[in-house]
């Protein structure tokens, strides 16, 4: 076969997954016990809260990326939940810009941003506009937690040129060791069908379920495709990463 029918190495594009793990930031069960695990994470740390600067730090040095988890509005809930300086839709345009700055600020190493909770808030066309904003005034990507189906995020990100990716399922929507093993599973099945894949886990009330599933699941899932930080699948992914070059 004549050189002209070989494939080129830079298309033949290797299977690829990112696992974010939510709620870092606030001395969660099973924080130190998730960064150590053999695997690439992103770490999406709450900002300014009693450990986020640690957390952050911490997760930096040990190799996984870091981006911010910022708490925002859910249609139900208590707000006490959010944390503080959480972006509501109540807030006028100049608080919320300024919020979202200070939660960037208060996490070091971060390059991208999700959304905590978030289903009123990310819905909302006008507060989504100023986040998305900031978020390409910094340099950031986004990544839509798709806590709802309104979601404007994918519309608006790509109208303003923001870096974006979509959630594409949760390891522990519902809080027991036979669901998160079921969802580990399923991502097998996905890592299978699908080049890339993205899901979302976190540390907290299931941290410690979630560190026991992935330990067992890590070989599985490495033996099927390659981890990689979230930034990695997206096409700006060089760019993002200048900041830290």
């Amino acid at each position: 076969m004549g050189k002209e029918n070989e494939p080129n190495p830079l298309e033949v594009k290797k299977k690829a997954f990112a696992i974010v793990i939510d709620d870092f930031g606030n001395n969660m069960r099973g924080t130190k016990e998730m960064l150590q695990l053999p695997l690439t994470l992103t770490v999406a740390v709450m900002p300014s809260m009693e450990t986020t600067e640690r957390d952050a730090k911490l997760a930096h040095q040990l190799g996984h990326e870091v981006i911010v988890h910022l708490p925002m509005e859910p249609n139900r809930g208590k707000r006490s939940w959010l944390g503080p300086n959480a972006i509501t839709t109540d807030l006028s345009d100049e608080e919320i810009r300024q919020r979202v700055e200070t939660a960037i600020k208060s996490v070091p190493y971060a390059v991208g941003m999700n959304h905590h909770m978030g289903s009123k808030a990310s819905a909302d066309e006008r507060v989504m506009r100023i986040v998305l904003r900031v978020c390409r005034e910094k340099g950031l990507y986004y990544l839509d937690s798709r806590t709802t189906p309104k979601s404007v995020v994918p519309k608006l990100a790509a109208e303003l040129g923001v870096p974006f990716l979509e959630n594409e399922m949760f390891f522990d929507d519902i809080y027991t060791t036979q669901h998160i093993t079921k969802q580990a599973n399923l991502f097998v099945k996905r890592l299978k069908q699908d080049k890339e894949i993205i899901a979302i886990g976190h540390v907290g009330i299931t941290g410690k379920q979630m560190v026991s599933v992935l330990k067992e699941f890590i070989p599985v899932y490495k033996d099927e495709a390659q981890s990689v930080p979230l930034s990695e699948l997206i096409p700006e992914y060089e760019m993002v990463n200048e900041r830290f070059e």
